[in-house]
């Protein structure tokens, strides 16, 4: 009997038994639908290494791999009044900003916060999709505020990344007053003549393309991204005509020059790093740890004189 109840037993269930395997192990990717085991997912900035198709990234996690060392200090907002117009439709507004902040651990929308590219000081600001759609309520107009007004305060350009599906409903009239609101905090760069560029990500939709995305003195966007006011279905609902292949993506708006350029987000760092650069009129970056140039030379130069 004990060698029934010791061996056989755990040996059939052994056999017979599923395997528990943690559910988050593993990604599909919504374009090609190949699985992508989610290390070598997250090392590629939420790119799939099999088609490129770019997914949702958090704004933590794309600072993470911005700034210099992942190192970067949050900027406080302001935080507006809760539920003003005490706004329900399924659910309460409060009920849905608790349920968003915890399936997010964000506290909004969106994350505002400074540190170093290429060791070029810099305010960012990113928009978190999964939080609301990213939508542009009275905590993203403050935000942008926040971000603008140290971007003044300590000489630095502004990098905003956005990604929404435009104005928060539940704020009503108060979310379309962000609007001209973020557009006065863009104005506040301009005057004080400091770079402002935004980086238009999937989706980038709304209120938010009608105002502070489109503002900046460089469009950057990632690939195939949905850029627009009015999305396509609306479009074509409202023409009741089957528009062109690739309508409102990054790479159309790029070709009727509504874009100043299309970046693989791989390859996003290096390029904000040269173009800020450029735009505070900076020496181009040294890669690495390396020393300048000049140094480079003149240790060349020294060990070529040296006896052999």
């Amino acid at each position: 009997m004990n060698w029934i109840s010791n061996y056989v037993r755990p040996r059939i269930n052994s056999i017979f038994s599923r395997r528990e395997v943690p559910e988050n192990l593993w990604s599909k990717c919504d374009e090609c639908g190949t699985m992508l085991f989610h290390r070598e997912l997250s090392d590629n900035l939420n790119v799939c290494t099999s088609c490129d198709h770019h997914m949702a990234i958090t704004p933590r996690d794309r600072f993470g791999a911005l700034f210099d060392g992942g190192i970067f200090t949050e900027i406080e907002v302001p935080t507006p009044t809760a539920d003003p117009l005490h706004f329900r439709d399924q659910k309460k507004y409060p009920d849905r900003m608790k349920a968003a902040q915890r399936n997010t651990g964000e506290k909004e929308a969106m994350l505002v916060v400074m540190g170093e590219i290429g060791r070029t000081p810099i305010v960012a600001a990113a928009q978190d999709f999964s939080f609301m759609g990213g939508s542009m309520g009275m905590y993203v107009g403050n935000a942008i505020i926040a971000a603008a007004q140290r971007a003044v305060e300590t000489k630095r350009p502004l990098i905003l990344f956005s990604a929404a599906g435009g104005a928060r409903m539940q704020e009503g009239i108060l979310s379309l007053m962000q609007m001209p609101r973020t557009t006065v905090a863009v104005e506040m760069l301009k005057e004080a003549n400091l770079p402002y560029i935004v980086v238009l990500t999937h989706p980038t939709t709304g209120g938010v393309t009608a105002s502070y995305a489109m503002l900046g003195d460089v469009h950057i966007a990632e690939p195939a991204a949905l850029i627009c006011f009015a999305g396509p279905r609306v479009i074509e609902q409202t023409i009741r005509e089957k528009l062109p292949e690739g309508f409102q993506r990054s790479e159309y708006l790029l070709d009727h020059g509504m874009l100043d350029r299309v970046t693989p987000r791989g390859k996003m760092r290096e390029e904000l790093i040269t173009i800020t650069r450029m735009l505070l009129g900076l020496d181009p970056a040294v890669a690495g740890e390396l020393p300048p140039p000049d140094k480079i030379t003149d240790q060349i130069e020294v060990a070529d004189t040296k006896p052999e």
